[in-house]
């Protein structure tokens, strides 16, 4: 044999290795890397245009990835947002949020991290998992700590103390602060998985930048004297033409009571400066992966499980379906992508029901029927596509006055408040959110507007049925799909709730 020969046979043997590895990276399952913050709101993320702020580990995801820049949260609080992310299911169809009751087991049976499980991934849950488990309605419930090969999450809102959780109060000595713990055990877990053959799911969910404000100490110089540049919609100016019932709840009185009229600097300093510990823990597992050469076939997921009024329109906290409450940061990285890296944007309507559908289709899983959630990874495919033309953002937490049904799409936002006992009136809100996407101008009762407010109305009408027909028959769900039908009178409504009781 020539030796012309020997170096053909050996380029094709090369180039044979090279596209059979090619085409194993490609039909291998990923490992999937989902890290969820809590209370995050959009404005606090240099890649999403805030230049007062330090985040360049998750704003390089941002780079190597994808943004979404219209990413909803269906329900803008903890406990039932964590349970739709697990389940794809809205609020009405998992039965789980405060005040209502726990995820039963039946549900819990068909999330993301149990399929996962079955279908031969190693998976880990570390943080505040936010809901329990329970066999029955209305029961006790636990903590599903069992049904995970790897547990650092614990009960309630947790701790920042890392010593205060049992599950992960190893990492005190190094990391005293729960923040830079997560990292630890992310880092931990990636390296310990990364050799065994199995692909891995590792859910983060960080309890930053959550109250109470207790930032880690290692990073008080990095806000040091900043002044902070307030949104545009900042203060009780720029919220007067919401709805009077938003401003029942603890949401309003939070503008002052939780400072940002009179302390705006300080406190968004001590947020932020938390938010500074969850990008250094992101830049940790993300150094995991490298070193232990599970960059390629891992695709990171970064969001957050509700926004945050930071002083906006003159409210604190969340819950209501307005802008800076109800709609998050979004960052998938895939790296087998050839869309990855190229600074692409999705302007494309998601929510939180979609992780579950998206990480089972990742890993092949099928995905349970009639799930609400949509596959994420046909935007990355294709950034112009749609998967939704709207979504409900829900709310029936707190005082009665403040429930409210809203319908979103990519451009518009409509909000019904049914509340109309002594001294309210049942109130319509219209938005234009792609020239107005601070919602400063309120459009209901322009008559200009008259055609997209009565196109809304179809689309919220479609939603109430929708909530009537399938929401589920405990924790009281059902009787909210007359609370917010609009064509029903109060007078009608409340007669209903007493013949009830």
């Amino acid at each position: 044999m020539t030796l012309n020969c020997i170096k053909s046979i050996t380029l094709l043997i090369a180039l044979f290795a090279l596209v059979h590895s090619s085409i194993e990276a490609k039909t291998q399952r990923p490992n999937i890397v989902f890290l969820l913050t809590d209370d995050q709101t959009t404005y606090s993320l240099g890649c999403y245009g805030n230049s007062d702020v330090k985040t360049p580990h998750i704003d390089s995801l941002a780079e190597k990835g994808m943004v979404f820049d219209n990413h909803y949260v269906t329900t803008a609080i903890c406990m039932a947002s964590r349970a739709n992310i697990m389940t794809g299911l809205y609020e009405y169809r998992n039965g789980c949020n405060f005040t209502h009751g726990p995820l039963l087991r039946a549900t819990w049976e068909k999330s993301y991290p149990m399929l996962l499980r079955k279908a031969g991934y190693r998976t880990a849950m570390a943080g505040k998992i936010g809901f329990v488990v329970s066999e029955k309605p209305k029961g006790k419930g636990k903590l599903p700590q069992g049904d995970f090969d790897v547990w650092g999450a614990g009960p309630g809102q947790t701790s920042y103390v890392t010593k205060k959780n049992a599950s992960i109060a190893h990492y005190a000595k190094d990391y005293p602060h729960a923040t830079l713990a997560y990292g630890a055990f992310g880092r931990d877990f990636i390296t310990e998985s990364a050799k065994r053959d199995k692909p891995f799911c590792l859910s983060i969910n960080f309890k930053a930048p959550h109250r109470p404000t207790d930032p880690d100490p290692r990073f008080n110089d990095v806000y040091k004297n900043v002044s902070f540049t307030k949104p545009q919609n900042y203060g009780r100016d720029n919220g007067k033409h919401f709805s009077k019932q938003s401003r029942q709840g603890r949401q309003y009185e939070r503008f002052h009571s939780w400072n940002y009229s009179d302390k705006y600097n300080e406190v968004m300093a001590i947020y932020h400066q938390q938010i500074y510990a969850v990008d250094q823990a992101v830049g940790m597992i993300v150094k995991a992966l490298k070193e232990s050469q599970q960059t390629e076939n891992t695709i990171v997921i970064f969001t957050s499980d509700n926004g945050f009024f930071c002083g906006s329109h003159g409210y604190g906290s969340k819950v209501l379906p307005y802008e800076e409450s109800s709609r998050v940061p979004l960052i998938i990285y895939d790296p087998r992508h050839s869309n990855s890296g190229k600074g692409i944007r999705c302007q494309s309507l998601t929510g939180n029901i979609d992780f579950a559908p998206t990480f089972l289709s990742l890993a092949k899983v099928p995905i349970p029927p009639g799930i609400d959630g949509k596959n994420l990874m046909v935007l990355y495919d294709d950034p112009k596509k749609e998967i939704h033309s709207h979504l409900s953002l829900i709310n029936v937490w707190g005082p009665s006055a403040t429930y409210s049904l809203s319908v979103v799409t990519s451009k518009q936002k409509y909000i019904y408040w049914p509340y109309a006992n002594e001294g309210f009136e049942a109130t319509e809100e219209l938005y234009d959110l792609e020239n107005d996407p601070l919602e400063l101008k309120e459009l209901s009762k322009l008559k200009e507007h008259r055609a997209s407010l009565n196109k809304l109305r179809k689309v919220y009408d479609q939603a109430v049925a929708h909530w009537v027909k399938y929401s589920v028959p405990y924790h009281r769900y059902k009787e909210y799909g007359t609370f917010f039908d609009r064509n029903i009178s109060w007078e009608k409504k409340s007669a209903r709730r007493k013949a009830r009781r």
